[in-house]
């Protein structure tokens, strides 16, 4: 199932709702919404980072000034989260293996997840 994207400031894990775009030509930043797709040369930010925002000294900023929405699910989203509702409901046909008993005392053989202690020969 693909994952919203994230914004891409350091850190910080909300989902993105504006696209930085830098026109290094005209020394110059752009916050505008969230671009349809994710391009290697764009940053997602979430609203806050979009928000908050400078430009770099001497470079103008130009920022959306309307509400930054959630993008509407795609129907990509919308297929992926039906297989994975559907995977969850389908039974699984070999029950899972018990854990082997443990034995507290003395030297016998314990199991902590997927370490096993030997006892020696």
């Amino acid at each position: 199932m693909r994952s919203p994207r994230l914004c891409s400031r350091n850190g910080c894990r909300v989902q993105a709702v504006a696209t930085l775009t830098y026109v290094y030509a005209d020394s110059t930043a752009v916050v505008g919404p969230l671009a349809g797709a994710a391009e290697p040369h764009s940053y997602d930010l979430c609203e806050q980072h979009a928000r908050s925002l400078t430009a770099p000294r001497g470079w103008d900023l130009v920022r959306h000034e309307g509400d930054f929405d959630l993008p509407p699910p795609t129907p990509d989203d919308l297929v992926a989260l039906a297989d994975a509702v559907r995977e969850a409901g389908r039974s699984d046909p070999t029950p899972p293996r018990p854990d082997p008993p443990r034995e507290t005392a003395g030297r016998g053989v314990g199991r902590r997840g997927h370490l096993r202690v030997i006892p020696p020969s």
